[in-house]
């Protein structure tokens, strides 16, 4: 009779055993749980730790509610301006609600990608290329709210869309190349323009200081010829001004003038 009952005890134990082995679920801290019983969701999404569930009638999912980094594939489009280009962009995401992303939709992953892909091209379509090259954050919040919108009742939430690269066709890169050299050259002939006019007015005021003191004249000679022969050039040539014959000659003494000759009286 013992042998029996201890044979007895020895099967229920077991049987609690096996049976809190099929009930027993883990749930991560990055993971919420929800909970089928004969294909219906009962109870609320179970959290992080351990739970338990009807064996062989239950049916627990997990679902990740960590951020999803899904990358959007190049998409070829016409721009607003008829330029044809491919972009390519990221997503970021996270469940929010994972009874929804469960039931409301069949991949919710799929569903944000192709959603994604969509919304991209229509942003291509409504954008010109300057835009898109240096207008991207405008872009990204107008991305951005086009794939949250419907997500929301997946319960998905968008947490940042960035367009990652735009790629254009080598025709129009050598025409981008072509404009900005044509502008800095534009830009360099101004600049150069400017000095001349900077540099003809300080030449005209040293011109007048000159007029008024020729000896100035002579001294800016002799600078110049200071400064050549500082390069060790074995020929000089250097030009002579009139204006400093015209002072030398004034600078000279005149000789005394001869009287005139007396008057013939006749």
């Amino acid at each position: 009779m013992l042998q029996e009952l201890l044979v007895a005890g020895v099967a229920v134990g077991s049987a609690c055993v096996v049976y809190v082995a099929a009930a027993a679920r883990v749930v991560k801290q990055y993971e919420r749980g929800v909970v089928f019983r004969l294909g219906r969701v009962v109870g609320e999404v179970r959290g992080p730790g351990f739970t338990t569930v009807v064996p062989f009638v239950d049916k627990l999912r997990k679902v990740n509610m960590q951020i999803v980094t899904m990358p959007v594939p190049a998409q070829e489009g016409i721009t607003r301006d008829n330029v044809t280009v491919r972009v390519d962009a990221v997503v970021y995401f996270k469940v929010v609600d994972a009874a929804d992303a469960i039931i409301k939709v069949e991949d919710y992953r799929f569903a944000v990608s192709q959603m994604a892909q969509t919304s991209l091209r229509s942003i291509i379509g409504k954008s010109d290329l300057d835009d898109l090259l240096s207008n991207r954050e405008k872009l990204n919040q107008g991305l951005e709210l086009m794939i949250d919108s419907p997500s929301v009742g997946w319960g998905v939430q968008i947490d940042r869309v960035e367009i990652k690269d735009v790629s254009l066709p080598e025709t129009m890169k050598r025409s981008m190349a072509r404009q900005a050299e044509a502008d800095r050259e534009r830009r360099a002939r101004i600049i150069n323009a400017d000095a001349e006019l900077q540099a003809s007015k300080k030449l005209a005021e040293a011109a007048g200081v000159m007029s008024e003191q020729p000896a100035a004249l002579q001294l800016r000679l002799l600078q110049t010829v200071v400064a050549v022969a500082a390069e060790k050039n074995s020929t000089l040539v250097l030009p002579f001004p009139v204006e400093l014959l015209r002072f030398l000659e004034r600078a000279q003494p005149q000789p005394p003038q001869p009287p005139p000759p007396p008057a013939v009286e006749q």
